[in-house]
């Protein structure tokens, strides 16, 4: 017998209504509608909404969300925003680090994410006080929410001598992943060689930030692709940011994804902040500050998108809803169809899983029962009105449930559905 069934449920990529089950934490059925479905100990009908896989948050820093209250300008340049971000972390705690996360956390639960990978800092200023709060919220979540945490330099690797050393501590308490910035050490080489380095020693992947910036010369991303040629770290290896690209000449850029794409590289877009930091130079009017997604997706690239920063020195925005930044997204490049709609859902579950390397990810059988039920038919109506999630299960337990409430306004009466 089966522990739950959803009746009726509709999918991303399929015009036929499916019975999903699930047992002991996993999903054992997937059939077309049917009234022959077998028992189960609790029925869900769900009349043709939406149940997805999990959602899935690639690139957030939890460390440093929720700081404007703190900061006492409004900042507009990256490098002022790390500058002021550097200060402000002098007075970080690792009850004030795990305070402002589980805020995020608690409101990404209830938009539908299941999992979510998020870059600690790491630096001689806060030392490894943010790396440990991550890896204990990890633990204390499991069952909730799947972390990933990167040991994230944001300042360089090579700017203070005890760097090196530092990250080392900092992956050796349990980095699921190795971060590099490629704008921050003088010599990009030395930078990515000592990271991918740390990588194969730990067989770990690669998150870096790279290229962040609207100057079409500072085009780092062709010495990631040589690194992980070089490494073998083919689809190992996630990029974000990767603005300049955007500002590139057309047929160089189209170079350089066809080369991200031979290697396999996974490119997150990070609209929030890119659109907020860019677009303000000398390229101001015919260039906004976003990676080519349309130029990526023809050549093949898992292009995917992330909150990245939620209402601090980089990004005054956010909310920590996926789908806020896919519909930001779509508004901003282009992408408007209905398949363009599925394809920024999919971007949210499943390319987002495959950059994660989430191995039981998905609704097939045998994959863990991370599902979301969504007050949405189809993908348009889910992306563009981004409805409240309804109920989110993690391997098959309920850990959220929004109650939603119509009104019949020609009576005034409420309803439930």
């Amino acid at each position: 017998m089966l522990d739950i069934l959803f009746v009726k449920s509709a999918g991303l990529h399929s015009d036929s209504l499916r019975d999903i089950g699930v047992k002991d934490g996993k999903i054992t059925y997937i059939a077309n509608h049917s009234d022959a479905a077998p028992e189960s100990k609790e029925v869900c009908s769900l009349d043709g909404k939406l149940l997805l896989p999990g959602l899935v948050e690639p690139h957030i820093h939890l460390d440093k969300a929720l700081l404007l209250e703190r900061m006492s300008e409004d900042i507009t340049e990256l490098r002022k925003a790390i500058e002021v971000t550097s200060c402000l972390k002098q007075s970080f705690t690792a009850e004030d680090i795990y305070e402002r996360a589980m805020r995020i956390i608690e409101q990404a639960v209830r938009k539908g994410i299941t999992h979510m990978r998020c870059h600690a800092e790491v630096d001689p200023v806060i030392g490894l006080t943010s790396m440990e709060a991550m890896v204990n919220l990890k633990k204390q979540l499991k069952g909730i929410i799947d972390l990933q945490v990167v040991a994230f330099p944001q300042d360089g690797l090579f700017h203070d001598e005890g760097m090196p050393l530092l990250i080392k501590q900092a992956v050796a308490l349990g980095a699921d992943a190795i971060g590099g910035i490629t704008y921050m050490d003088a010599d990009v080489g030395d930078h990515l060689e000592f990271v991918f380095r740390l990588a194969q020693q730990y067989g770990l992947p690669v998150d870096l930030h790279v290229d962040f910036s609207d100057n079409p010369k500072q085009l780092a991303i062709r010495e990631v692709i040589e690194a992980t040629r070089k490494f073998g770290m083919n689809g190992q290896v996630s990029v974000g940011h990767l603005t300049s690209l955007g500002a590139a000449g057309h047929a160089e850029a189209e170079r350089i994804a066809a080369g991200i794409a031979e290697a396999g590289i996974h490119v997150i877009s990070l609209p929030l902040t890119d659109l907020y930091l860019n677009g303000r130079g000398e390229h101001k009017g015919d260039y906004r500050g976003l990676t080519p997604i349309s130029l990526l997706l023809k050549h093949g690239v898992n292009v995917i998108y992330g909150s990245n920063n939620v209402q601090n020195a980089f990004t005054p925005f956010g909310t920590t809803d996926p789908l806020d930044v896919g519909l930001l997204l779509a508004q901003t490049s282009h992408l408007g169809s209905a398949k363009d709609a599925r394809q920024l859902v999919s971007m949210a579950t499943d390319g987002s899983a495959a950059a994660l390397g989430l191995s039981g990810y998905g609704i097939r059988i045998g994959a863990d029962a991370d599902l979301v039920v969504c007050s949405a038919k189809d993908a348009r109506s889910l992306l563009y009105e981004r409805p409240e999630r309804e109920r989110v299960y993690k391997n098959g337990r309920l850990v959220s449930q929004t109650e939603v409430k119509q009104y019949n306004w020609m009576s005034m009466e409420e309803t439930v559905r």
